[in-house]
């Protein structure tokens, strides 16, 4: 899931509202070729920031491969069902699901896919997600899938975010709705949608995997979450972005990562996409393909240094002192305060201690950060 965050203005007011970006748009029917064998289709999402995930279509003599199938439920895969059709063809049809990253707009529909067709689903070897519970059985009956039932779901899911945060806190979590869908789906006999992917095919970084008549090279870009996968076909000059690198907003950078600094990891990523030369079109999660790659990914880049200076002119000029919910209300407006704002200032945060410019201190379990000198 991907959300844009605002920085207030001067005074602590909200900037003014922006245009409406291209990734918020609500989805259409349409079938359309952006590469060769690739077609592009829509399936439509309620999600703050945006309006529909790209699911794309790939074809080939095995009969065809889609990155990211949509959201969980039975509302998503009916417009699954309806763009394949469109595209010609059926979910027999499908033989292998790529998932991009571990957020269920984009991993929803994967299990279902699975059990529906046989087909293998690909991810980065660090896929996880927040209901990784229970392993499921391999038994093509999905009537059988009860270890990773909805009920453990839920009970993982409130364990996660009841563990105080690593700057001090709870996490609120999913909206109650969220849970509520889960439930419904349970009710309905549906035990695949929210079942979390069994990958049948773990990547890394540098591995080829062929589709769409042609090879492509696996590339680990880890920043918006830890697990997140690119593809890329140099033959052709095509780009899966994936969240990594979006048209016109900002993807969410998560503190939440195993590793000490995220935001270094990130910068990294979108480095090396900027520095893959002879890109032809990049292929986001959402919005529009778009050429100019590198331009692309270097303004992210900017966008995030401005935010990294945002903070340390407020800890030499306003919060000597700040704790990761101070600095989450200089970054950003009122109305994006929350724990993806929070979780996105932690790793700024963190970046700057990283690089020896801030100090953090933890008293009574919540982290302080000043400026070093």
């Amino acid at each position: 899931m991907t959300h844009r965050h605002e920085h207030t203005g001067e005074h602590g007011d909200a900037a003014p509202t922006r245009p409406r970006k291209q990734e918020q748009e609500a989805a259409t029917t349409e079938v359309t070729e952006v590469a060769p064998g690739v077609l592009r289709t829509q399936l439509p999402i309620a999600l703050p920031g945006l309006g529909h995930v790209n699911c794309y279509v790939l074809e080939d003599d095995r009969g065809i491969a889609v990155v990211d199938p949509g959201l969980p439920g039975d509302d998503s895969w009916l417009d699954l069902e309806d763009r394949l059709g469109r595209a010609g063809y059926a979910v027999g049809d499908v033989h292998t699901v790529v998932v991009t990253h571990s957020h269920p707009d984009h991993f929803g529909g994967a299990m279902r896919l699975r059990h529906a067709s046989g087909a293998d689903i690909l991810t980065h070897e660090t896929f996880r997600t927040l209901w990784d519970v229970g392993e499921l059985d391999e038994h093509e009956d999905s009537s059988v899938l009860e270890v990773n039932s909805a009920d453990d779901q839920e009970a993982a899911m409130e364990r996660y975010f009841t563990r105080p945060s690593p700057w001090g806190g709870t996490r609120s979590g999913p909206p109650p709705e969220f849970f509520q869908r889960m439930r419904r789906a349970r009710l309905d006999g549906d035990l695949t949608s929210f079942a979390a992917p069994r990958p049948s095919i773990s990547v890394v970084d540098g591995d080829r995997v062929s589709l769409a008549r042609r090879e492509w090279v696996a590339l680990h870009t880890p920043g918006h979450t830890y697990d997140h996968l690119c593809l890329w076909d140099p033959e052709h000059g095509v780009v899966f972005t994936g969240d990594h690198v979006l048209p016109s907003i900002t993807p969410h950078i998560s503190g939440l990562a195993p590793e000490a600094d995220p935001l270094a990891l990130f910068f990294a990523s979108l480095r090396r996409m900027a520095d893959l030369g002879q890109v032809s079109i990049a292929l986001p999660a959402h919005g529009h393909p778009f050429h100019d790659l590198t331009g692309r990914a270097e303004h992210i880049i900017e966008h995030h240094e401005e935010r990294l200076d945002i903070i340390r002119d407020a800890a030499a000029n306003r919060l000597p002192e700040g704790t990761v919910g101070d600095f989450m209300h200089v970054l950003f407006s009122e109305r994006a305060w929350g724990d993806m704002a929070e979780s996105e200032t932690y790793a700024h945060l963190e970046h700057l201690r990283q690089l020896h410019e801030l100090r953090r201190d933890d008293t009574d379990g919540v982290a302080h950060y000043t400026l070093v000198g």
